[in-house]
């Protein structure tokens, strides 16, 4: 009895450090990277002013870019558990159930391939770093502990994959889950018989395979770019391990991580409903007053979040059932939230505009302004719209005391959320900061608030906040990694040349091309995330806008616009599943419901694209 007591506590004690296992690094990991940079940008305006000569924390960069490296693929790992890896379901939804389950076993195993390659090309990598070794600039510590984190991490998601793959094979059953193998198989079968293919047959027909059964966007173009190293000798196959972390190690990039950090940190704090109560003062009186606050609230978060999904998230589980209690349409209520969150990736900060930046090399604080304008005649043009359905359907404002003293509480109310726009832009556009050092500062201010100041992020919430921020920043930071090394192999194949001279060949009308562009991001934004989107065509499409004489920071408001749109277009609108699984509402109505208001996105993108000014008038 006593033996099996101590078994059984044994057991779970080990369930719960299977279930914990990454999260003390990913919480002092984020939370080191957030002190740390706020330490730098105060060290460099108040310690080096005060005490002059006293020089820069040169080593607080390095130190943030190594553990920044370290728990975004710790994270990937939580990803995998929680299956949350961007990836392409338009086909896997139209299975059968039988050939879904099969499909993970599929997922499983490519996935455990390329992470199995990248740790043992790791390990020679560190290897070779022990027998030659050289030491960091700032911290002087061995390079070789800093690359540490591609076996280890690697090792890590290995782990969570076998174990994902052993309950898949029960739910699947044993000899589904070796047809499922059989399929992987003949997938690398042309790679293990040397069958002469081109590299861009391999790179693009394994990468179009790998999205069609499933696999996540990032791994099907790491698999890809894999496959073609070692099917045409493209690069040396250590290429893959050395890039998976010299692509990342970059300081513009870790802003993704804090602005995604801030919206957790603001939505968990309370700062979305002092928000709301502000946006409803102003306009709750009018016809479709909740509607219309509720479109001006994401216009005020996407200040703070940079994300549309977090934007839906924060404001739809508080807007869309108050506008259903007031009598509106339930279908008609998600709609206008889903569609207004897509605002959340247009006013700055916003992480498309972060990601494109860096991968058009175009100045992040320039793209930052370009978004501000596009960003609000979206939400007034949506505005317009409700007010006029609102108005046909008789759904009214309530109808309360409203006057200058209501206004001035609801302002100080909110103050500590408004606050969030002025330090990020302001010490952007101040020169005081740096959009990196913005996103840290606003990530910290955003945590004190909530824990400090409202009270709402407490012991119960603050890990899971942490391990949210961290898992969905991992995501696209390993998103990037895999598309630096796709994108390299497609620039030495010369397909960005190849495909800027094809379009040149159908027309070299400015306007024309920037109408094909459009159609071409409107589709892929129907059935793609909009960050592997820019990732995988800012390399493609940037050469042949440039060759036409278009601004590369027009372009970049172009492209986000078109797939901010995508975050409400049908199959793959992210926006859409949020809020119907806010609302409770099926997502064929909800599709239909919102056609009307992606009508009117589109309308505004047409002005965007052919009125420059409009994004360029405040960079200039």
């Amino acid at each position: 009895m006593a033996q099996s007591l101590s078994g059984t506590k044994s057991l779970g004690w080990l369930r719960r450090l299977d279930e914990n296992l990454e999260k003390p690094l990913l919480f002092v990991g984020m939370l080191t990277i957030i002190l740390v940079i706020s330490f730098q940008t105060a060290y460099r305006y108040i310690i080096t002013y005060m005490y002059s000569g006293s020089g820069a924390a040169v080593w607080t960069e390095e130190l943030s870019r190594f553990v920044f490296i370290w728990i975004s693929y710790l994270a990937i790992p939580l990803a995998i558990r929680n299956r949350s890896n961007i990836r392409v379901d338009i086909i896997y939804d139209r299975l059968s159930p039988r050939l879904q389950k099969m499909s993970w076993v599929v997922v499983d195993v490519c996935f455990l391939v390329l992470a199995g390659i990248i740790i043992e090309m790791g390990c020679t990598h560190i290897s070779m770093m022990l027998e030659y070794p050289q030491t960091t600039p700032a911290l002087q510590i061995p390079y070789a502990v800093a690359y540490l984190i591609l076996p280890f991490g690697f090792s890590l998601m290995a782990l969570r994959l076998v174990q994902d793959l052993v309950r898949q094979v029960r739910e699947t059953g044993l000899i589904d889950a070796l047809w499922a193998v059989a399929f992987c198989a003949a997938i690398a079968a042309p790679l293990a018989l040397d069958v002469d293919y081109s590299a861009l047959v391999l790179l693009f027909g394994y990468f179009l395979l790998f999205l069609v059964v499933g696999v996540p966007i990032a791994i099907s173009l790491g698999l890809s770019a894999l496959a073609t190293i070692i099917g045409a000798g493209t690069l040396p196959i250590d290429y893959v391990a050395q890039t998976a972390f010299t692509s990342i190690d970059s300081f513009p990039i870790m802003a993704i991580p804090f602005f995604i950090a801030a919206g957790v940190f603001m939505g968990a704090g309370g700062l979305s409903r002092r928000l709301l109560a502000l946006a409803d003062e102003m306009v709750g009186s009018l016809p479709g007053g909740m509607a219309l606050a509720t479109i001006a609230t994401c216009m005020f978060f996407a200040a703070i979040s940079g994300s549309g999904p977090a934007t839906v998230a924060a404001i739809g589980s508080l807007t869309i059932p108050a506008m259903v209690d007031r009598g509106y349409d339930k279908l008609f209520a998600a709609a206008v939230v889903a569609a207004a969150g897509a605002i959340g990736v247009m006013i700055p900060p916003s992480n498309p505009f972060v990601v494109y930046g860096i991968s058009a090399q175009v100045s992040i604080g320039k793209l930052f302004l370009g978004g501000i304008v596009p960003g609000i005649l979206t939400g007034l043009a949506l505005m317009g719209y409700s007010y006029m359905i609102s108005r046909k359907r008789g759904w009214q404002g309530e109808t309360r005391t409203r006057n200058l003293a209501t206004f001035t509480r609801a302002v100080w109310d909110a103050k500590w959320a408004l606050m969030v726009p002025v330090i990020i832009l302001g010490g952007i556009y101040g020169g005081i900061m740096t959009p990196t050092e913005a996103a840290a500062v606003a990530a910290l201010y955003g945590l004190v608030v909530g824990v400090f100041v409202y009270r709402e992020i407490n012991l119960k919430n603050i890990v899971p906040c942490f391990m949210e921020a961290c898992s969905t920043s991992a995501v696209v930071i390993i998103l990037m990694a895999m598309a630096t090394i796709f994108g390299n192999i497609m620039t030495i194949e010369e397909v960005p040349a190849k495909i800027a001279a094809f379009m040149l060949g159908l027309t070299e009308n400015k306007f024309c091309i920037l109408l094909l562009i459009n159609l071409l991001l409107l589709w892929v934004g129907t059935f793609m995330e909009a960050l592997a989107a820019i990732v995988i065509l800012t390399p493609i499409l940037l050469p042949i806008v440039l060759k036409v004489g278009v601004d590369p920071l027009h372009f970049g408001v172009i492209m986000v616009v078109n797939l901010a749109i995508g975050f409400v277009t049908p199959p793959v609108g992210v926006n859409l599943f949020v809020a119907s699984g806010v609302a409770k509402c099926k997502i064929e109505g909800l599709s239909r419901v919102a056609m009307p208001l992606i009508v009117v996105m589109v309308g505004i993108l047409l002005l965007i694209t052919f009125v420059p000014e409009i994004s360029l008038f405040l960079t200039r």
